[in-house]
Parts: structure tokens; C-alpha cells; sequence
């Protein structure tokens, strides 16, 4: 069963208890405002899938799907939120334009620096969830989609992953 945008950041959101309003504020660090109902929709289990460009209202059912600009844009302000935001250094050149990775292996990426993890830590992550990754097989997954031995992150590594930060951050 293919994973869904909400469902990782349902599962993002158990795995790092993170409140309602802080995840409002990860969203808004992101450079995405939404309203508190919004969010809170977003973490309810979905009952279709969509994958649109932009956010999908349901007008049925309220219900709020996320996509992979807007998950990045989560994941980016997540970043912020954890570790704070890095200001550009005189002489230093312009961040170019977010390049967007499959979701899963941005997943993987912006998790191991919003949370200041190891190579080492997200093998052990892994291993909570009972998946062995080599450290070759971890780089493949963190590298640049253009690079070479760019590998793509399956949604059984995603999950797993999730499940392994939650063994690790809520025990």
C-alpha cells in the first residue's frame, strides 16, 4: 500500500509529539500558512488520495491532502523549528531553488538534519524498526536524484524509519 503525504506527517507527528499549534508554526516556518483547522485536518486519516498540485479541500468531508511541495515546505520548517534559521554569510552565494527529491528520500534527508542525527543514528533508527541499512545503502538514499548511486527510498524504508524514530523519541 503506497504511503501518503498525510500519513507521514501523522506519523512524523506521534513519532516527535508534536502539539497542533507547533505543528501550525513548522508550517508557517516553511513559508505555508494554515489555519489550526487546516492542520488538524491534515493529521486526520484521510479517506481518499489525491495528488494534485496544490492542497485538495474535499468539499464533502473537510478533508485537507497535503502534497510533496507542501510536505518539503513542512520538512524545510522543521528544520528551522529544530535547529533554527541559518542566516546567509556575507560572500556566501544564494541558496538555489528548492529541487525536489521524491518525497521519501527528502523524508530521510531533512529528518537527519532537523534532528542533528548521525549516519550512524538513522542506521540504528532503522534497526529499531527491525530493517538492516548498510551505511553504503544509507548513502545511496541521501544522495542528490541526479547523482549516480542516487538510490530511491521505497515506502517500506519510509515507514520503517518512522516507526524506528518513534521506538527511539517516545520509547
Amino acid at each position: 500500500m503506497r504511503m501518503i503525504n498525510n500519513d507521514i506527517l501523522i506519523r512524523l507527528r506521534y513519532a516527535l509529539d508534536i502539539k497542533d499549534k507547533y505543528m501550525l508554526k513548522i508550517f508557517e516556518l516553511g513559508g505555508i500558512n494554515l489555519t489550526i483547522e487546516e492542520v488538524q485536518s491534515i493529521l486526520t486519516k484521510p479517506k481518499s488520495i489525491s495528488y494534485d498540485d496544490e492542497l485538495d479541500e474535499t468539499e464533502d468531508d473537510g478533508e485537507v491532502h497535503i502534497n510533496n511541495r507542501e510536505i518539503e515546505h513542512f520538512l524545510n520548517g522543521l528544520i528551522i523549528y529544530k535547529r533554527g534559521k541559518q542566516e546567509q554569510k556575507p560572500g556566501q552565494p544564494e541558496r538555489p531553488p528548492l529541487t525536489y527529491d521524491p518525497v521519501n528520500n527528502s523524508l530521510l534527508k531533512k529528518i537527519k538534519i532537523a534532528l542533528q542525527l548521525t549516519s550512524e543514528d538513522v542506521i540504528d533508527i532503522f534497526e529499531n524498526a527491525g530493517i538492516t541499512v548498510t551505511k553504503g545503502e544509507l548513502s545511496a538514499l541521501l544522495r542528490k536524484k541526479d547523482h549516480k548511486n542516487f538510490k530511491e527510498c521505497g515506502d517500506k524504508y519510509a515507514r520503517n524509519f518512522l516507526k524506528g524514530l518513534t521506538v527511539r523519541y517516545r520509547g
